[in-house]
């Protein structure tokens, strides 16, 4: 007899092995050679090298999140997400959908693609006139406020900024405008 049968720490671990297996249940058994398999499948999936540089760029990240202090944040929005998700209803939804139709519908007409087109056209041309223009002095400035069309552009300017005010503002929202009225 050796002295490893005698020693009482010995004894007590093969009464606490001999104690497991009496406990362990067949179903027991079966879930523990599952997660044993899973957990080799993923040791052998972390031993292909795409997987492991994937897995040490996620650390760093992480890690330069935590340090910058953003990791909290990221961990905040992926929950409000969540909770928007979840607080969606099946009328938000269908409104949501309908609106975007109505967008989309919108802004897929032929009329609007056009004032699109024409007014970044008008926009590129004045921004390469403009650059063409030699710098002009005060003086130059009040001769082009003499000339017609730059009094028309400037009333027209001044006219849009009304009107877009007025359709933006709460107030008017009931109210027509003058030309509606007449």
């Amino acid at each position: 007899m050796s002295d490893l049968d005698s020693d009482p720490r010995v004894d007590e671990v093969n009464r606490l092995t001999l104690g497991a297996q009496h406990a362990l249940t067949d179903q027991m058994i079966e879930r523990l050679a599952i997660t044993g398999g899973n957990a080799l499948e993923v040791l052998d999936r972390l031993d292909d090298e795409t997987t492991r540089d994937a897995v040490h760029r996620l650390v760093d990240r992480l890690t330069e999140m935590e340090k910058a202090g953003s990791l909290d944040t990221a961990f905040d929005v992926v929950m409000l997400l969540h909770a928007m998700r979840n607080a969606l209803t099946d009328g938000m939804i269908e409104r949501l959908a309908s609106y975007t139709e109505y967008l989309v519908t919108s802004l897929a007409h032929e009329d609007v693609l056009d004032l699109v087109a024409r007014s970044t056209q008008a926009m590129n041309e004045a921004v390469e006139e403009s650059a063409k223009a030699p710098a002009s002095g005060l003086m130059t400035t009040i001769s082009m406020l003499s000339k017609p069309e730059t009094q028309r552009g400037l009333l027209f300017l001044l006219n849009f900024a009304g009107k877009l005010q007025q359709r933006l503002s709460p107030a008017s929202a009931g109210k027509s405008t003058i030309a509606e009225q007449n």
